[in-house]
């Protein structure tokens, strides 16, 4: 079954207001490597949050090219910034934080932990945000917690937390702190003991954040927003189940997208609310870009193609694979791994 495509649907759309802001946090499961990520769903998703912190990031090109899909869906700037790759072995990943230029300004001080008892396997990445409709400044963190073989090889970064918990508040300066991340615990776990003593409260209690293998079923609650119990309102707190935003299974969704769903936060009176769209969802090979039959304009609408580029495409018409693409002046290797990579071809 192929990923459908939309003109519309029921999207979740952040409340616009002053001073209100959606912040998410989301593991994109390998989100860089050469797994057929479908770039421009995950850029639906991506559009419901003002700032959204990632995990499982594995190449920062990918990075770059999500935030050219969230521009084009959301028709507004987005920005983004990355960590070095972290990890004791040969398996790394960056973390990222993406935000909405429009409602989000990065402030300072984006820094890498370092690790006290050489603990976690990925240290935690923190940066200060200002939000621009009313200058509050928040610092906001994001982890991924080793998954091991066992809850136990978990426990000592999840006790770990509570000293990097101690040192973001000495580098925070006085502003509220967020720890976002993919924990692989339940927040309910007795190992939080030394969080909680320091005032920090999970954001999301109930539910489940990992896709099972069944349609419609979820498992888990390993993903999460850590806060102070004071300095920030929260407003709307939640999972965005996207499967059934994007009215895929969820073993389509598992291989192109992610197999966790993102929580969210609103604060200062944010809320993340189903808006119904005026047009419906249809099939892919109906929205799709077919090198050999689409216009000039609507093969602009792929990764690095242009008018020029557009032009040259139709020029060598009949295509016999879109592999065949880098013989197009200024398509390099690179570049057609973003085609490919972006979601938009149909056809050959």
């Amino acid at each position: 079954m192929k990923l459908r495509f939309f003109l519309g649907s029921l999207l979740l759309l952040p409340a616009l207001a002053q001073a209100e802001i959606l912040i998410g946090s989301w593991n994109i499961k390998h989100l860089g490597w050469n797994n057929d990520k479908s770039f421009a769903h995950v850029a639906q998703v991506v559009n419901n949050f003002d700032l959204l912190a990632i995990q499982e990031l594995m190449d920062t090109s990918a990075l770059a090219q999500l935030e050219r899909e969230v521009e084009v869906i959301s028709g507004e700037e987005w920005s983004s910034m990355a960590s070095h790759d972290l990890g004791h072995s040969s398996y790394t990943e960056h973390y990222a934080f993406l935000w909405r230029n429009s409602e989000v300004a990065y402030e300072d001080s984006a820094v890498v932990f370092l690790d006290h008892g050489d603990v976690f396997s990925r240290e935690p990445y923190s940066a200060r945000f200002r939000d621009l409709d009313d200058d509050q400044v928040i610092t906001v963190a994001t982890v991924h917690v080793v998954y091991g073989d066992s809850i136990s090889d978990r426990l000592p970064e999840i006790e770990a937390l509570a000293d990097y918990w101690t040192w973001l508040k000495e580098v925070a300066a006085g502003t509220p702190r967020l720890l976002l991340g993919d924990f692989n615990l339940q927040p309910d776990h007795e190992k939080w003991a030394s969080l909680l003593s320091l005032g920090a409260v999970p954001a999301i209690v109930n539910g489940q954040t990992t896709l099972s293998t069944t349609a419609g079923e979820y498992a888990n609650l390993y993903d999460n927003i850590w806060h102070e119990g004071k300095g920030l309102n929260i407003s709307d707190r939640g999972i965005l189940k996207f499967p059934e935003l994007l009215q895929i299974e969820h073993l389509e969704a598992r291989d192109r997208i992610s197999d966790h769903a993102p929580v969210y936060i609103g604060i200062n009176g944010a809320r993340l609310g189903l808006v119904a769209a005026a047009s419906v969802m249809t099939d892919s090979a109906g929205d799709c870009v077919d090198i050999n039959s689409s216009t000039p304009s609507q093969l602009s609408e792929l990764p690095h193609v242009g008018p020029s580029r557009a032009d040259s495409i139709v020029k060598g018409r009949p295509w016999a694979s879109s592999n065949d693409l880098t013989q197009v002046r200024g398509i390099s290797v690179g570049r057609l791994k973003d085609v490919l990579n972006s979601g938009l071809l149909c056809g050959i």
